[in-house]
């Protein structure tokens, strides 16, 4: 099982807020929902859409390119039952922001 590596603090990912991390080549997209943070893959399965750059409502974020709706906290998403995203454990440490990919 892989470790949990640091990649941002708290500071970096306010409440409502969206960043992109990258771990080990992986390109993470970091949520903060209400205060928990979420660790998505940043690329949207339906053309590559850069997930971390959408518009994040609620436990939802909207991909930038073509409005396909993703769970954060879930990976499912809204448009297309056939579509979903990985997504990573995270734990807060801290102010630091870990996630096991």
């Amino acid at each position: 099982m892989a470790d949990f590596v640091r990649v941002a603090s708290l500071s970096d990912l306010p409440a409502g807020s969206a960043k992109t991390v990258e771990v080990g080549g992986t390109a993470i997209a970091l949520f903060n929902v209400g205060g928990q943070v979420h660790a998505t893959t940043n690329t949207c399965p339906h053309r590559g859409g850069p997930l971390g750059e959408g518009v994040l409502g609620g436990d939802v974020v909207v991909c930038p390119w073509h409005a396909f709706e993703f769970e954060v906290t879930s990976g499912r998403c809204l448009n297309n039952p056939n579509l979903q995203i990985p997504c990573f454990p995270v734990k807060v440490e801290g102010q630091d922001i870990l996630v096991q990919v």
